[in-house]
């Protein structure tokens, strides 16, 4: 006899963030640092280039003054399928699991950086401080989330404690995850308030990422792509193209 959760597809998690909708508030940087005990970023560490991120938002500009335009793009681990950052870990403490997740178990991790230098994303991060937060800000650390000692590599998870924590609770329940949940969705999905980023199951056909993804990628006119798609990495996060309407109104007369 099969049971209903061996009949139970696997989930896939990706993303789709649209681009054409950042403004660059930067509220879900605020909200990952949070969310997943990120230290507290000082001036010295920008000056030696090793401040901590999990997720960033680029801007770049295009045109030239005073018909200049800002860009934001938001970066964060992709989570690739191929990731350049696995095969190079000589203790496996990066590795991708059932559900499409690279994960990094941090008390395996021996601070090698090998992963950060073959992730053509840049975004792991080694720890070179041991963490501290002002006395103010020591009851708003996530209790779910642990806080990762100097001499590792760090990165976006996916708020995996999120996800783990909505399934044993509809698992207790008896309910299917629901797509849309604040529960299940990463703390930048919820901080975002341009709806620029959209998380769930790419396996289930009825989720919005899975819609989403079928058509801004396989249509032929969609604006889906993902970041560097020609190293092979297969990304599970995928891009909206900027709208330029200037352009389109002038490439219709």
């Amino acid at each position: 006899m099969v049971t209903t959760q061996e009949k139970k597809t696997e989930e896939k998690w990706g993303m789709v963030i649209d681009v054409d909708k950042c403004i660059g508030c930067q509220a879900c940087v605020v909200a990952c640092q949070s969310e997943n005990n990120i230290p507290v970023n000082e001036e010295e560490h920008f000056n030696q280039r090793r401040p901590i991120q999990w997720i960033r938002v680029e801007r770049y500009w295009e045109g030239e003054f005073p018909d200049v335009k800002a860009r934001f793009i938001p970066i964060m681990c992709q989570h690739c399928d191929n990731a350049p950052c696995e095969p190079v870990c000589p203790v496996f403490a990066t590795y991708h699991n059932s559900q499409g997740l690279n994960v990094q178990v941090y008390n395996r991790c021996i601070g090698t950086r090998f992963c950060a230098n073959n992730c053509p994303y840049h975004v792991r991060f080694f720890n070179f401080w041991e963490p501290s937060w002002p006395e103010s800000l020591k009851n708003q650390l996530n209790p779910d989330v642990t806080v990762r000692s100097r001499g590792i590599m760090e990165k976006c998870t996916f708020c995996i404690q999120r996800i783990r924590r909505t399934e044993r609770e509809s698992g207790r329940d008896g309910n299917e995850l629901k797509d849309g949940d604040r529960a299940l969705n990463t703390a930048c999905v919820n901080a975002c308030p341009t709806d620029t980023l959209v998380f769930g199951d790419f396996n289930n056909p009825e989720s919005r990422v899975s819609k989403l993804r079928k058509k801004e990628m396989d249509d032929h006119h969609g604006r889906g792509y993902k970041m560097l798609d020609e190293l092979g990495t297969s990304p599970n996060v995928i891009y909206l193209k900027k709208v330029d309407k200037e352009a389109k109104e002038s490439s219709t007369h």
